[in-house]
């Protein structure tokens, strides 16, 4: 008799123990859907207002903006530095004695220039 009510015993505790293992397995994969729902309704409500501001903006990678740039001299010439001020960019045969002295002072003091089409066109105006 002892045997039989452990044996039962033992068949309870494993029925109990799987239809608790089968209802987590059931909630969760609800809760898994539910939430790739979400993500994929979050994903649309961004592409509709990126095709009505008609910006994009990148979240992910570093936002470094590397189109600015410095004129300086040294030795006697002009030479284009990164917006750092310490990253040579281009060495020019530019010499600052032949830039007009408002240049000169500019260039002396770090000249900044914003984008590389204002780079190119301040060298192709002074390049002899």
């Amino acid at each position: 008799m002892k045997r039989k009510l452990s044996i039962g015993f033992f068949t309870a505790t494993l029925a109990a123990f799987i239809i608790l293992a089968a209802a987590y397995h059931f909630t969760y994969e609800r809760a898994v859907e539910r939430a790739r729902e979400e993500v994929a309704l979050a994903g649309q409500e961004e592409e509709e207002e990126e095709q009505q501001s008609g910006q994009t903006v990148t979240t992910e990678g570093d936002a470094v903006k590397e189109d600015a740039y410095y004129l300086m001299e040294v030795n006697g010439y002009v030479v284009v530095f990164l917006s750092d001020k310490k990253t040579a960019y281009d060495y020019t045969s530019i010499e600052v004695s032949s830039l007009p002295a408002t240049v000169q002072n500019e260039v002396k003091n770090g000249k900044y220039i914003e984008s590389t089409e204002l780079l190119y066109s301040f060298l192709e105006n002074y390049t002899s």
